[in-house]
Order: C-alpha cells, then sequence, then structure tokens
C-alpha cells in the first residue's frame, strides 16, 4: 500500500468515527428527556464535539440527519436479517421471522421511532423519507401473503389481494406495536399477537371467498 492509500484510509476511518459520533449525539437528544425540543444541528454538533460544518458536510440538512439517524436505528435493530425471513420453509415460518424481525427492530429504537414519526408531521419532506421506507415493508408482506396462500392452495383476486397486503401493512407498523405494546413493552408477546390477528384476517378473508 503507498503511503498516500494509507492516508486516505486513515482519513476514510476517522470520517466514519465522526459519522458515528453524530449519529449517536442526535439519538442521545432525541429521545433525552427534553426531546425534539432540544434537538438542532448546533446542539448536534456540541455534543459530538464537532464543528457546526463537520455536521452538514456529512448530513448536508437536518432532514438528512435523521433520515440518516432512522437507517441507523433499522440498521442496529437487526433489519438487515429482513431477507433471511423470506427464506423460512414455509410461509407461517416467513410470517413468524418477519415479525420478530420487525419488532426487534422497533423495540430495540421505540422512544426514538416515536420521536421521528412525530417530528415528520413538522417536516413534510422528513415524512415522504419515512414513508417511502416504510414502503419496503409493503412489498415483503405481499411475498409472505403469497406464500401463506400457497400453502393453503388458496387464490385471491387482485383486489382482495391489495386488500389483505393493506391491511398487513397497517397491523405490521410501528403505530400498532406501539400500541399493542404499551408502556415498557416486551416485543414478542405482541410479534405473537400481531401474527395471531395477520392469520384470522386471512382465515376469514379466505372464508368469505
Amino acid at each position: 500500500m503507498s503511503p498516500r492509500q494509507y492516508r486516505a484510509g486513515q482519513r476514510q476511518v476517522a470520517a466514519e468515527q465522526t459519522r458515528t459520533r453524530i449519529l449517536e449525539a442526535a439519538c442521545e437528544l432525541l429521545t433525552g428527556e427534553k426531546g425534539p425540543a432540544s434537538f438542532s444541528m448546533d446542539a448536534v454538533a456540541k455534543t459530538a464535539g464537532v464543528a457546526r460544518m463537520t455536521v452538514y458536510y456529512q448530513f448536508d440538512s437536518k432532514t438528512g440527519l435523521l433520515e440518516a439517524l432512522f437507517d441507523d436505528l433499522a440498521q442496529r435493530g437487526g433489519m438487515a436479517r429482513m431477507p433471511a425471513a423470506f427464506m423460512a420453509p414455509s410461509g407461517r415460518e416467513a410470517l413468524t421471522a418477519l415479525l420478530d424481525v420487525l419488532n426487534g427492530f422497533y423495540a430495540s429504537g421505540r422512544v426514538a421511532l416515536r420521536r421521528l414519526r412525530g417530528l415528520g408531521i413538522l417536516d413534510p419532506e422528513l415524512d415522504t423519507a419515512l414513508q417511502s421506507r416504510s414502503e419496503r415493508r409493503r412489498g415483503g408482506l405481499q411475498v409472505v401473503l403469497n406464500r401463506l396462500l400457497a400453502d393453503r392452495g388458496a387464490e385471491v383476486d387482485e383486489a382482495g389481494l391489495d386488500e389483505l397486503v393493506e391491511m398487513l401493512f397497517m397491523l405490521t407498523s410501528f403505530e400498532t406495536f406501539d400500541l399493542l405494546a404499551g408502556p415498557g413493552g416486551e416485543s414478542d408477546p405482541v410479534a405473537r399477537r400481531v401474527e395471531e390477528l395477520i392469520l384470522a384476517v386471512l382465515d376469514r378473508r379466505l372464508t368469505a371467498a
């Protein structure tokens, strides 16, 4: 490795470490006692021990920082395990695995996610970014739903399939988890309750058909 490559590698490591400190500072402020009221680019910079312009250089804007924080929470919360859920032997096992991944993520960053969604109400750009990330879940749910139907040897028309996906989308949202978990709730019981609800909805839909 040449000296130039070595120095470039060092700069990259330093930049990643700085980015991590900024994200940790952002999470600390957002989940702290004062919550969003204490959240600003200046406050994040001060907490992270960096210059304000460094925060802007890394994330461009407050919205960009909050989007990156959501993505960091997802990574730390185990969302990278989602593809493996779709490889489960059966549709029922895929559903169980998907719910475990989602609820693990929701539980690990519950306060931060709740406050990020609150900020999204006031920031249309952030709200759009968060909604876009949530939409990825819809595609996964359609895959699992198709497997559940195949396991039952059942077919649903396009309109019925869209309706079921929409219902599953609602049942697997953070808002549903947050409501069912209650204060200090654990994720596993919620995952199983949601699983029971989904299967009940599916069985009722197939019976009605």
